[in-house]
C-alpha cells in the first residue's frame, strides 16, 4: 500500500498536546506560526509520500553495495538525497547564520517522522547529519563552523557519528583508536570502527566523520577520550575539495533490516583530523550529538509504527473472511472482527502516545534554550533530560510491538515477504539497540536523570499528571479515570522507592534491576497522560464546533483504548520495579542452564 503522511495527527500533537504555543510565546522563532508549521508538515509529507516511500521496497530488496573500497547507495537513493538537500530539509532548525531556517526543533522532529515512516533506511543519513550539526554548533570553532557546518546544513555534505570499535561497543571508555599530533595543529587517526551508519556512500561529494579517539597522553577510561573531525576529502581554504583522506570502508554489514542503510566497517590509517572541543572531553561533546540522535531514534520508532499501522489497517479493510459480529455480513472485512479491531486500536493508541512523548521532548528542548528566565530554562532542561531516554526506549519498543501486531493482523501472509509487513518489523528491530541500547537508556534514567536533581524532574511530571487527572474527571468516570490515577500512583511509588534505594549504600543492584521496568512504567503512564491531554483538547474543539467531529471523537476513544489495554496493566510494571537485585543475582548461569 502507499504511505500517507499523518499531517493532521502531527499538527494536533504539536499544538494540542506538546505545547508549541509555549515555544512560540518565547519570541525566539519570529518566523514560526501554525500556518508555517502546517506548510512544513504538508511539504515534508508530500516529499516523503512521493519520493521516499516508493524507494523503500527497492532499498530493502537491493540494498547498498560495497566494492573496491567504496559504497554505492541503493538504487534511487542518491538522487532522492540530492532532492532532499535541495528542499532545505537538513536546515530546518539550524541557525540562520549558517544557512538554516531557525525553526523549532519540535517541528523538525515532526517533519522527520514522515521521512522515517516512508523510508527508515534513508532517514538515517540526514538524521546523523542533524546530530553532527548540533555538535559543531555547540562545541565547534568558528573556523569549523565556516568550513564544515554550512555545508552540512545545506545538505551538500553528510555527517557520520563514529564511536563503536570491535572491542568497545557500549563501553566507549575501552576504545583504542589513537590520535597522534602531526605538529601542525592536526592529528593522525589510526584504528578501526564498526557499525558506522552511512559512513560511506555516493550521494554527496564529502562526508564529515566525527570520531572518538585517544591522544597519546590521555588518561585511561572515558576521561581520556577526545572528539575529532575527519572529512572524507580535505577542504581547501576556498571551500574546494582537495585530496582524499586516509580512511576507507572495508565492508558493509549484512543486516536483519534497514538494508539500504550502509552500515560500514571503517579503517583509519593516519587519517588527517582536527580536534573538536577540548582535549579529553570528547565523550561529553559526543553526548551532545548522541542525545540529539537518541531523540531522533525515538521518532524513528514512531515513524515505523505509523507505517506498519497504516499497512495493517489497509489490509484489514481489504481482506475478507468470516461473518461480522456487528453487521451480520458474511465474508466481511477482517476489520469487523473485534480482536482485529482491538489490535488496530492498540497500535494507533500506542503510536499516538509515542509521538506525543517525542514531540513533547522536542518542545522541552526548545524551551530549555529559549524560555524567558533562567529558572524556566533549567526546569525545561530537566524535563528534556528526563524524557529523552523514555522517548528513545519506549517509542522504539512501540515500533517493534506495533510492527509485530501488523504481522499478526496479516496472519500467515504477514510472514511472507511479498506483503511488505515483515520489512517493517525487520527494520524496526534495530532501533531499540543503537544509539545506546534500551537497557542503557533505562540505566541512564534511574542512574543519572533521577540523581541530577534528587528526583525533582520526575516529581514535577507527577504533579503535572495529577493536575490533568483533575480536569479529566469532566470527561470520564469509572475505569478510564481510575486507571490513570492508579498509573500516577504507581509512578510516584516507584520513583520514591528508587530514590530511597539510591540513597542506600547497598541499593545499587536493586536500582539497576528495576531500571527497565521503571522506564516502561514511566512510558506507559506518561503516554496515557499525553493521550488524556489530547482527549481534553479534542473535547474542547468539539464543544466549540471546530474540526472534524468523527476524527476528534476518535481522540477521546483512543484514550479509552489506551487506558484499558496499557494503563490497566501498570500494577505488573510496578511489581517488576521491586523485584530486587538479590533475585537476579541468584539466577546464575548454572541456574538458567537446562
Amino acid at each position: 500500500m502507499s504511505y500517507r503522511a499523518p499531517v493532521r495527527d502531527l499538527a494536533f500533537t504539536l499544538e494540542a498536546i506538546a505545547g508549541m504555543a509555549d515555544v512560540a510565546a518565547t519570541g525566539a522563532f519570529p518566523d514560526y506560526d501554525s500556518d508555517i508549521a502546517g506548510a512544513v508538515l504538508e511539504a515534508a509529507g508530500q516529499f516523503s509520500e512521493e519520493v521516499l516511500a516508493p524507494l523503500n521496497r527497492i532499498g530493502d530488496q537491493q540494498g547498498s553495495h560495497y566494492a573496491n573500497g567504496a559504497v554505492t547507495a541503493a538504487p534511487g537513493f542518491a538522487d532522492a538525497y540530492r532532492q532532499f538537500a535541495a528542499g532545505g530539509w537538513t536546515g530546518l532548525s539550524a541557525p540562520v547564520e549558517v544557512g538554516g531556517q531557525a525553526l523549532p526543533k519540535a517541528l523538525e522532529l515532526a517533519a522527520y517522522e514522515t521521512v522515517h515512516s516512508a523510508n527508515m533506511a534513508f532517514g538515517l543519513c540526514p538524521m546523523l547529519s542533524l546530530a553532527a550539526i548540533e555538535a559543531l554548533d555547540q562545541v565547534g570553532t568558528e573556523d569549523q563552523k565556516t568550513k564544515y557546518l554550512t555545508k552540512l546544513v545545506s545538505g551538500e555534505w553528510t555527517g557520520a557519528m563514529v564511536l563503536t570499535e570491535p572491542g568497545a561497543g557500549s563501553d566507549l571508555g575501552s576504545l583504542i583508536t589513537t590520535a597522534t599530533p602531526n605538529g601542525d595543529g592536526t592529528y593522525a587517526l589510526n584504528g578501526q570502527k564498526i557499525y558506522i551508519t552511512w559512513g560511506d556512500h555516493d550521494a554527496t561529494d564529502n562526508i564529515i566523520h566525527l570520531v572518538l579517539a585517544r591522544l597519546p597522553d590521555a588518561p585511561k577510561g572515558p576521561k581520556g577520550i577526545s572528539l575529532f573531525l575527519a572529512p572524507k576529502f580535505a577542504v581547501n581554504d576556498d571551500g574546494s575539495l582537495g585530496a582524499r583522506n586516509d580512511f576507507r570502508p572495508v565492508g558493509v554489514e549484512h543486516k536483519l533490516g534497514i538494508h539500504a542503510s550502509p552500515t560500514c566497517v571503517m579503517s583509519y590509517e593516519g587519517a588527517r583530523a582536527e580536534l573538536v572541543g577540548r582535549p579529553n572531553e570528547g565523550l561529553a561533546h559526543m553526548f551532545v550529538m548522541m542525545n540529539a540522535a537518541r531523540l531522533a531514534v525515538g521518532v524513528e520508532g514512531v515513524g515505523i509504527a505509523e507505517r506498519a499501522y497504516q499497512h495493517a489497517l489497509a489490509y484489514a479493510l481489504d481482506r475478507r473472511q468470516g461473518r461480522s459480529v456487528w453487521t451480520g455480513e458474511a465474508n466481511a472485512p477482517i476489520f469487523d472482527h473485534p480482536d482485529v479491531r482491538r489490535m488496530l486500536g492498540v497500535m494507533k493508541a500506542k503510536t499516538s502516545a509515542a509521538r506525543a512523548i517525542c514531540l513533547s521532548t522536542g518542545v522541552a528542548a526548545d524551551l530549555a534554550r529559549h524560555a524567558g528566565t533562567e529558572d524556566d530554562r533549567r526546569r525545561w532542561k530537566a524535563r528534556e533530560d528526563l524524557f529523552t531516554p523514555i522517548a528513545k526506549a519506549w517509542s522504539t519498543d512501540v515500533g517493534c510491538e506495533v510492527a509485530s501486531l501488523g504481522i499478526q493482523i496479516h496472519g500467515g501472509m504477514g510472514f511472507i515477504e511479498e506483503t511488505g509487513a515483515a520489512q517493517y518489523y525487520r527494520d524496526a528491530r534495530i532501533a531499540p539497540i543503537y544509539e545506546g541500547t534500551n537497557g542503557i537508556q533505562a540505566m541512564d534514567l534511574v542512574g543519572r536523570k533521577l540523581s541530577m536533581d534528587g528526583g525533582e524532574a520526575a516529581k514535577a511530571v507527577i504533579a503535572d499528571m495529577k493536575a490533568t487527572l483533575v480536569t479529566l474527571a469532566s470527561l470520564y468516570s469509572g475505569k478510564p479515570l481510575e486507571r490513570f490515577a492508579t498509573g500516577i500512583e504507581a509512578v510516584q511509588d516507584a520513583t520514591l522507592w528508587l530514590l530511597d534505594r539510591k540513597a542506600d549504600a547497598d541499593g545499587a543492584a536493586d536500582v539497576l534491576a528495576a531500571a527497565d521496568a521503571y522506564l516502561k512504567l514511566m512510558g506507559d503512564v506518561v503516554g496515557g497522560w499525553m493521550l488524556a491531554k489530547g482527549a481534553l483538547a479534542a473535547r474542547a474543539r468539539l464543544d466549540a464546533g471546530e474540526g472534524d467531529p468523527v476524527w476528534l471523537q476518535g481522540k477521546l476513544d483512543l484514550y479509552e483504548v489506551y487506558a484499558a489495554n496499557v494503563l490497566g496493566h501498570v500494577s505488573s510494571r510496578l511489581a517488576a520495579v521491586g523485584q530486587g537485585g538479590d533475585l537476579l543475582k541468584r539466577l546464575t548461569a548454572e541456574a538458567l542452564t537446562g
